[in-house]
């Protein structure tokens, strides 16, 4: 109705919805509720949902309907820190931040000045986007050049990025207790120009291309590639870009092998391990990292995936009435790097490992019996009902001949 009516996140009007659909999250759960989100990857939102219309609400409003679309949800994040910042923080004791999904920009040449703007670049356009407006009070200087020249090369008289007033600059500096932090992958990034007359897209605006090693280890996902160093890189940018900011990793997973419905996920082990290490090692560096959460605790609902693309420690049998779940190996794995907060020394790794492998080929088996199960629970549902019936009705047929014979 919001969409239908209002015209979605292109209308203004929508920053005033969500702070009173937030206020009445606070007011109703914020007894129990500490830790507060007020959006989740707002840059795939605003790119899949109005530049390439793959997400809903499915619009192609290309160079223009995405910049909107984030210009308002900036806005609408602001507004709902300053109310629980206004009313409920001094009774609710929360926090209240934004999750901002992003994988790590690394120059092709690391010596090719073009390149290494390139990939700061990409990191701008993609985490600056909206950390930098909450942390700095505007959008990047990049993408207001780059998106600035555009406009005015294709014959625009005003930018495409919308400008925040003075006000607003200053309203929405500095709205966040925390950065939620979203990340999978790295790209190589190299500079590409592309020209003005192909008319306007965000990946014009950009003026870049991404890569990827053949050599790094593919995940379930075609875009998906285990990269782990990049994790420490985009953390250790983060801390020095936005003045050190106290950060909950939100997301950081790998989805299951294409066509592979076993539970033995060696390679989500791999990465977990690649991903938490480097993660400790930022710690180390000395980012202020707060918490972590694996992405996901489930098979789910993921985007214009559906149930195709599994990122779960449980697997999730879609297909059966009560939706079964089984553990994979990386349960196990998992639970002793939370048992220890880390990783003590090689040998118990490797023997997590181990353990982990051995126990998931149990599970394997009940999996594969399962389709057997569910079956003889289906003949089960189908024979059963049948006998009582038959039941009845010899019953009664026995009874009708008994009276008969005594009238």
């Amino acid at each position: 109705m919001l969409q239908v009516t209002y015209g979605g996140w292109q209308n203004v009007n929508m920053t005033r919805y969500f702070r009173e659909y937030a206020d009445l999250c606070f007011e109703v759960f914020g007894d129990r509720v500490k830790h507060w989100l007020t959006f989740s990857d707002p840059r795939t939102m605003v790119e899949k949902g109005y530049e390439t219309g793959l997400h809903a609400p499915g619009l192609r409003l290309q160079g223009t309907g995405l910049y909107m679309a984030a210009h308002h949800i900036i806005k609408a994040h602001a507004q709902v820190w300053h109310s629980y910042n206004n009313t409920w923080r001094s009774k609710q004791q929360g926090m209240v931040g934004i999750s901002l999904n992003c994988d790590w920009g690394e120059p092709v040449d690391i010596n090719n000045p073009n390149d290494i703007e390139a990939a700061e670049r990409y990191l701008q356009f993609c985490l600056g986007w909206f950390a930098n407006p909450i942390y700095a009070g505007d959008y990047p200087q990049v993408m207001k050049d780059h998106i600035g020249t555009k406009s005015a090369e294709q014959g625009l008289e005003m930018s495409r990025l919308p400008m925040f007033s003075l006000q607003e600059k200053s309203y929405i500096k500095g709205t966040s207790d925390f950065l939620g932090l979203g990340h999978f992958t790295t790209r190589y990034i190299t500079q590409r120009t592309y020209p003005s007359h192909q008319g306007p897209s965000y990946q014009n605006d950009r003026a870049l291309v991404e890569f990827v090693d053949p050599n790094w280890p593919d995940m379930g996902s075609s875009w998906l590639y285990s990269v782990p160093w990049g994790f420490r890189r985009l953390l250790n940018f983060v801390q020095t870009q936005y003045g050190d900011p106290l950060i909950y990793v939100t997301e950081n997973g790998a989805s299951q092998k294409l066509h592979c419905t076993q539970l033995c996920d060696e390679w989500r082990i791999q990465y977990l391990k690649g991903y938490i290490n480097e993660m400790l090692k930022a710690i180390k560096d000395g980012v202020n990292i707060k918490g972590y959460t694996s992405w996901s605790l489930l098979d789910k609902f993921e985007w214009e995936k559906g149930y195709a693309d599994r990122y779960g420690f449980y697997y999730v049998e879609f297909n059966v009435r009560n939706k079964p779940r089984y553990p994979k190996a990386s349960v196990q794995y998992y639970k002793e790097i939370i048992t220890a907060n880390g990783f003590p020394n090689p040998r118990e790794v490797e023997s997590w490992h181990l353990k982990a492998l051995e126990t998931c080929s149990i599970n394997n088996q009940m999996l594969a019996t399962e389709p057997l199960l569910r079956h003889m629970h289906v003949a089960s549902e189908i024979v059963v009902p049948t006998v009582c019936v038959l039941s009845i009705l010899i019953s009664a047929l026995l009874l009708t001949l008994l009276l008969r014979s005594h009238g």
